[in-house]
């Protein structure tokens, strides 16, 4: 019950916002809608899971500590780990369905609920120049954008294919040229770093590319849409395309920490949302004894703060992705490992009536 209740409000937010407008102004159909919210569903349930999981436990022991069942069942004879052990098992059949969920059918479909959104709202600019994965959709050149605020662009590298050259441009702008169906992208306060050679600097640097108006569309998720299979392939295909160091090694270095951080991250980050049942349920137990209430609101009140501390160390990690000494990946871990330790010992207490 309580998946579906947490399913529901984060489904809320998503189509109030972004489907449930073209409803109204009779832009799209019910049906449309209905299938904008069946894709989201899975994709939800990343954080779903894990919430539902956690207030489930909290209310149900609260509620069964303060009736003194608990009592009741250790003067029976029956200790808590004994009595805790089917749901502990339940957690670790939830992990992997948040694993399935996480890296494969969550990202799936959310890629498939973004084509639809793109064919009833999205223009040309996030389109073809999205953020944070590479774009080949030009022949002769490939594209990372590291911020794209409807058309000012921020951290670009261009690998130019032809002259086997890599260009670094602090900021850029994208210009659409229907008349002659071409591609103008001017790139300020930059640097090339051209193979085997030192690199020079530029204050602005255009490219002309031929564009095909009628390839409109995204073919390729970004990086937080991407299966585990897909962020795999992404990482070696980006190893492959920066190469050995160049002659400018501490700009190489740079160009590196942008391309492959941010992938390594999202590797860790799917694997570890995948523990998070396991995490809360360990440390909800004692908790909901502890708190010995039978409100309900109690209860969601902890789930709530919890899932906060939770998510901020994600939030946290994701902001430093592009910062490799930060370790942003490990980051990423470090509420599990705070859950599952900290719950271990509450429970171990908890065991020993302490």
């Amino acid at each position: 019950m309580t998946v579906l209740v947490f399913t529901f409000v984060l489904l809320l937010g998503n189509v109030l916002k972004e489907i449930l407008p073209l409803l109204m102004s009779g832009q799209v159909k019910f049906v449309t809608v209905a299938q904008a919210v069946g894709l989201l569903v899975p994709f939800v349930w990343a954080f779903a899971l894990p919430m539902g999981m956690l207030t489930a436990t909290l209310l149900i022991f609260g509620r069964f500590s303060a009736d003194q069942e608990l009592t009741a069942v250790r003067a029976g004879g029956v200790s808590l780990l004994s009595l805790i052990s089917p749901i502990l098992l339940l957690s670790l059949a939830l992990c992997t369905v948040s694993a399935a969920v996480n890296m494969e059918f969550g990202p799936r479909c959310r890629v498939a609920y973004n084509a639809l959104r793109f064919r009833l709202t999205v223009g040309f600019s996030s389109a073809h120049l999205p953020e944070g994965h590479l774009i080949k959709d030009f022949p002769g050149y490939i594209f990372y954008i590291g911020k794209n605020r409807k058309g000012e662009l921020e951290d670009l590298v261009v690998f130019d294919l032809g002259r086997k050259a890599v260009v670094r441009a602090a900021r850029g702008a994208v210009e659409l040229d229907t008349a002659h169906k071409r591609l103008i992208l001017t790139l300020y306060d930059g640097r090339f770093l051209p193979e085997g050679r030192e690199a020079g600097s530029f204050q602005e640097y255009p490219i002309e590319i031929p564009f095909d108006l009628s390839n409109k569309g995204p073919d390729r998720p970004g990086l937080d849409d991407m299966t585990f299979q897909q962020l795999w392939d992404e990482l070696h295909e980006r190893v492959k395309l920066i190469g050995p160091a160049r002659a400018d090694k501490r700009e190489w270095l740079r160009l590196r920490a942008m391309l492959i951080t941010p992938v390594v991250f999202q590797l860790h980050r799917q694997v570890a949302f995948s523990f998070a049942c396991f995490g809360f349920t360990l440390i909800g137990i004692p908790l909901g004894i502890r708190v010995h209430r039978r409100e309900t609101n109690v209860g969601i009140f902890i789930a709530l703060l919890l899932t906060a501390i939770y998510y901020s160390f994600i939030l946290v990690g994701q902001g430093l992705d592009t910062r490799p000494e930060c370790f942003p990946q490990l980051i990423v871990w470090v509420p599990n490992f705070l859950f599952q330790v900290l719950g271990a010992i509450l429970l171990w207490r908890a065991n020993r009536g302490v």
